[in-house]
């Protein structure tokens, strides 16, 4: 991950110095049951957290089985097993239920489908994995001029010169930002092709006009190859941050303080997440 180390320097240097919002399609924050149950006390903030995580020097480690679950090591699992549940790793790691595993912004709204939990590390709708390689990439040992949102404030007010802002992004929920709902399937080049116009469209409506590289991706479904699809949700992080930067959409979360010193929140969104049933199931973030 060399590469994204030197990212923030990179683009600091690319825009001549001028303030870069960096949107990302990985988690920043943990889930308030989580802080509440095993940090509560013991730091100040997520990012506080981020700086002193040399106290977990296994976190970052994938657990082959429950057996190795921990507070300081919560990822799960290395590969698929019969039987294996998020309501068991919830367990593992002394939570009330499945979607104790979730943060307020990983949960369904009546908008889109859920996101899948920071923790869990199976599947093609993980992120798990992505903040294993990020964080120690990125912000553990963060460029000066690198700041977090919502932690360190209101994207405007982050925004200065020399300054590299990052925030999360989710595709799903930039689509729906976007007013497209569903339209099949991300991972086929024809559906993605089938946006074209609506892609198009956004980009004039943002007052952004796309490169002839990126016009011909944006025509030819981002290309056939199993990249592609990552192509189309780099484009979709992109508009979301323009749509905020263009006052199209909040550069703050709602008022809740979990969501700017533990939890995080996505970009641009303002539908409230699904509640929580008795049952510790969630908008579907907590099933099994």
């Amino acid at each position: 991950m060399a590469d994204a180390a030197a990212l923030p320097a990179r683009l600091v240097a690319e825009s001549g110095g001028a303030p870069v919002a960096l949107g990302v399609d990985f988690p920043l924050g943990l889930p308030r049951a989580y802080v509440v149950r095993h940090l509560a006390g013991r730091f100040r903030d997520f990012p506080d957290f981020l700086r002193n995580i040399n106290n977990f020097p296994e976190f970052f480690e994938v657990n082959q089985s429950l057996a190795t679950v921990a507070p300081e090591r919560p990822f799960y699992p290395a590969r698929g097993m019969r039987g294996m549940t998020r309501a068991a790793h919830a367990a593992a790691l002394g939570l009330a239920g499945a979607a104790d595993l979730s943060r307020a912004c990983d949960r369904a709204t009546a908008e889109r489908p859920a996101g899948a939990p920071l923790f869990w590390t199976l599947g093609a709708n993980q992120t798990g994995k992505a903040a294993i390689h990020a964080w120690p990439a990125l912000l553990i040992t963060p460029h000066p001029g690198l700041r977090l949102w919502p932690f360190a404030g209101p994207l405007g007010r982050l925004l200065a010169p020399g300054r590299v802002v990052i925030a999360e992004t989710y595709p799903a929920e930039a689509l729906r930002q976007l007013g497209i709902g569903r339209f099949g399937s991300k991972r086929r080049q024809g559906d993605r092709a089938a946006l074209a116009e609506a892609l198009r469209s956004a980009l004039a409506g943002l007052g952004a006009a796309a490169t002839p590289e990126l016009a011909a991706a944006i025509r030819q479904g981002f290309g056939a190859d199993a990249a592609g699809e990552d192509r189309f949700d780099c484009v979709l992080g992109l508009l979301s941050v323009l749509g905020v930067l263009a006052g199209r959409r909040p550069d703050a979360p709602p008022s809740d303080p979990w969501l700017t010193t533990w939890e995080g929140w996505v970009l641009g969104q303002t539908a409230a997440p699904r509640a929580v049933t008795p049952g510790g199931r969630g908008g579907g973030s907590g099933t099994a």
